[in-house]
């Protein structure tokens, strides 16, 4: 395979990963806060998340193996698993290995979800919420494209749909604090025939 052919694979499945991996996180917090699809029955935000999940993590391997193998710039295994460790742009570089080190976490305690417990696993899965910002700020410092209009665009786009849907999130988890026992109580009781 061409240095070029390799290139094209890095760039494209880098846009690829941005695209899928905003979806994954708009889909993690509509499960978190049950909202429900049109289209779709109840259970399927979970189950798109968690299929998008794994196509996400098949992009970003393909985007990884791209530029490792691709002799144009020196990227090592190491400097992918070693947060800026690597000699090319160790910043840029180093928060893309960040962001994958926090995607690798949530990915295995996924895994290993029964046997962690539902606490566990939650606890770990919150860096999802920091491997996003991480691998975007990688790209948008590494990335060929990130002066193209295109990619211009489809950051901004990725960006305003999570912050909106981080922000119904935190007005959601806000509206449930308010609701307290002697309150949910009441309401239940007053549900009662």
């Amino acid at each position: 395979m061409s240095s070029e052919t390799l290139w094209y694979a890095n760039r494209a499945t880098g846009a690829v990963c941005l695209i899928l991996f905003t979806v994954v996180v708009l889909l993690g917090i509509a499960v978190r806060t049950r909202t429900r699809l049109p289209g779709l029955p109840r259970f399927g935000p979970m189950s798109l998340h968690r299929t998008l999940s794994l196509s996400a993590t098949a992009f970003l391997a393909l985007h990884i193996t791209a530029a490792v193998v691709d002799g144009y710039v020196d990227i090592t295994v190491v400097d992918v698993l070693v947060p800026f460790a690597g000699d090319y742009q160790p910043l840029w570089l180093g928060l893309g290995t960040v962001a994958l080190d926090l995607v690798l976490a949530v990915l295995v305690t996924s895994l290993l979800r029964e046997r962690l417990g539902h606490r566990a696993w939650r606890a770990v899965h919150w860096l999802a919420y920091a491997s996003w910002p991480a691998a975007l700020v990688h790209g948008v410092g590494i990335g060929t494209d990130t002066g193209a209009d295109w990619m211009t665009w489809l950051t901004v786009a990725c960006v305003a749909a999570t912050v909106a849907a981080f922000a119904a999130r935190l007005a959601h988890a806000a509206r449930a604090g308010r609701r307290t026992p002697a309150a949910l109580l009441r309401t239940a009781e007053g549900a009662r025939p």
